[in-house]
């Protein structure tokens, strides 16, 4: 049994299309932050399951796992559709001695340079080991749990778990199969300006920064 947990927060204009393309034979969990639009609505008239938690994603998807039954939990943002081999990468997950893991990423826009955006994403991931939720994270149940899911903070919680798992001794199953996230914050805030704010972010958290200020610049 696999659990998508998906964190919302005002995603109506795409909420109801994602769901109905998600496998039929997994326990879809939706946990709004509190959405203002019709998002849970329109969650519900699919038919998965919805609940409601404190905002903030590392809040909001803590809340889904602990609801969650199955073996794998997959934690998959609103705006990020699941490849066409989705249920074959995570039997082969399964079947190997990995307890958690992330797939490639590609970016939904047209722009060359969501190409090479892309690319660097997914060969950073592989070299450090750390994964974004932007790659859909999935991790065994029982693992999520013994590490206590994620920290509640309001930015970077999933490097911070990526982390404290490597730190454990865990080294994440890598998927070459890409799932296609939304290119809309580079868009809409312009490409180059969005690659300097990112870095910025992260080289300020692995000093130390505290991830509410980073999340501040972030919104």
């Amino acid at each position: 049994m696999i659990s998508i947990v998906i964190p919302v927060l005002n995603e109506a204009a795409g909420i109801q299309t994602m769901l109905e393309q998600l496998p039929a034979d997994a326990e879809v969990i939706v946990v709004d932050g509190g959405s203002t639009d019709d998002t849970l609505a329109l969650a519900s008239v699919t038919g998965v399951r919805v609940l409601k938690s404190a905002r903030g994603r590392a809040n909001q998807m803590n809340t889904g796992a602990a609801e969650a039954t199955g073996d794998v939990l997959v934690f998959l943002h609103a705006d990020t559709r699941l490849p066409a081999t989705f249920i074959e990468e995570m039997e082969r997950f399964t079947g190997s001695d990995r307890v958690w893991g992330r797939f490639n990423v590609r970016l939904s826009g047209a722009h060359v340079m969501f190409r090479v955006i892309a690319f660097m994403m997914n060969w950073r991931s592989r070299l450090t080991g750390v994964a974004t939720g932007d790659q859909a994270m999935f991790i065994r149940r029982v693992s999520f749990a013994a590490m206590g899911g994620f920290l509640s903070i309001p930015l970077m919680e999933d490097i911070e778990l990526s982390k404290r798992l490597l730190g454990s001794g865990y080294k994440p199953y890598c998927s070459w199969a890409r799932v296609t996230t939304s290119s809309r914050r580079w868009e809409e805030n312009g490409i180059w300006r969005t690659i300097l704010l990112m870095w910025r972010l992260r080289l300020a958290y692995y000093r130390g920064a505290d991830p509410a200020d980073l999340a501040g610049k972030y919104h």
